[in-house]
């Protein structure tokens, strides 16, 4: 309010206010349409709208977003036709989101998603659209697309290189065979990293695969012993499924130094933001460094944890409810 009030202070433009009018009733209709599904995470789907129904990758699509609420996720996408499509469908209405966007030509949301009650949302800007992805996704998975499909994986890519948005995986999809992701990471390798106009480590924020039980498994292992990331004063705190060993923290103190602006990675516990009480590694983060902590969070999926007796569902952000 105090921020709106110093606006209509300084500007009287109809323009100025039909934007920021726009712009809040987006994060209004967003923030309504999430509150109910904030137990279950979400794996968004990218991909170009053009691709047909008799593309192999419309088919691969399909089985991702089966496999993905066969392991509790649900499936958003942008709500258009082509991946989209395909991975809606493959959700059903039950497990769909779509996040639809004004354009100057007209653009329906598909039929799979537009019949859902409650789960479409409809966009005035892409600034407010992409906002929403970022923030209620804990998976991204990018098929092959044109123009706006790469939009989208380099603003989430910059967003998770500065740190800007907690981590989550980012799988690069294409059917068997399909060189567009390789050929693509090969050429970026050799004139970013090679350069050093990108860290070295950086290439590690993105993951390959070819099938949607690849793709499913990647993400799944990212929150096998990670559970989320959040900030406590100046610290960033990775909460997990369990406690680490003497032995383990002490390596990871090692292996992982550069990673730390000051001090060290201490252990503890800290309430997530559904307040619960979950153990938790605590250390003051070089943000420079991102693609590093990506590199500590697969050794740290890759630790046995003793005394837990499972690891809860991905899909879920609450542990199951304990049987007697």
């Amino acid at each position: 309010m105090v921020s709106l009030l110093e606006i209509a202070r300084s500007s009287g433009d109809a323009d100025e206010w039909r934007l920021i009018n726009g712009a809040l009733a987006d994060i209004r209709d967003g923030l309504s349409v999430f509150a109910p599904h904030r137990l279950t995470r979400k794996v968004t789907v990218f991909g170009s709208a053009r691709t047909p129904s008799d593309d192999p990758a419309y088919r691969l699509a399909q089985e991702l977003a089966v496999e993905a609420v066969q392991q509790g996720f649900e499936v958003m996408t942008g709500a258009g036709g082509g991946i989209m499509e395909a991975a809606n469908s493959g959700a059903g209405c039950d497990n769909s989101i779509g996040l639809n966007v004004d354009l100057p030509f007209e653009q329906h949301a598909n039929r799979y998603v537009n019949a859902c009650e409650g789960r479409l949302l409809h966009f005035r800007y892409f600034f407010t659209r992409k906002l929403f992805f970022l923030r209620e996704s804990d998976a991204l998975v990018v098929m092959p697309g044109g123009f706006g499909t790469f939009d989208e994986l380099f603003e989430s890519l910059t967003l998770i290189q500065t740190g800007r948005t907690m981590p989550i995986p980012l799988v690069m999809l294409a059917p068997p065979g399909d060189p567009f992701w390789r050929e693509w990471l090969g050429e970026m390798h050799q004139a970013l990293a090679n350069r050093s106009l990108i860290s070295p480590e950086d290439t590690t924020l993105l993951k390959q695969a070819s099938s949607a039980a690849e793709a499913m498994a990647i993400i799944s292992r990212f929150y096998r012993v990670f559970h989320a990331a959040q900030y406590a004063e100046d610290c960033l705190e990775l909460l997990l499924h369990g406690q680490l060993s003497g032995p383990q923290l002490q390596r990871l103190n090692h292996d992982y130094a550069e990673l730390i602006r000051e001090g060290s990675i201490s252990q503890g516990e800290s309430c997530d933001s559904r307040g619960i009480l979950r153990p938790c590694l605590r250390f003051q983060l070089d943000r420079r460094r991102i693609g590093l902590l990506y590199q500590l969070l697969d050794h740290l999926n890759g630790l046995p944890l003793e005394g837990q007796a499972a690891i809860e569902q991905p899909g879920q952000r609450l542990s199951p409810t304990p049987q007697p």
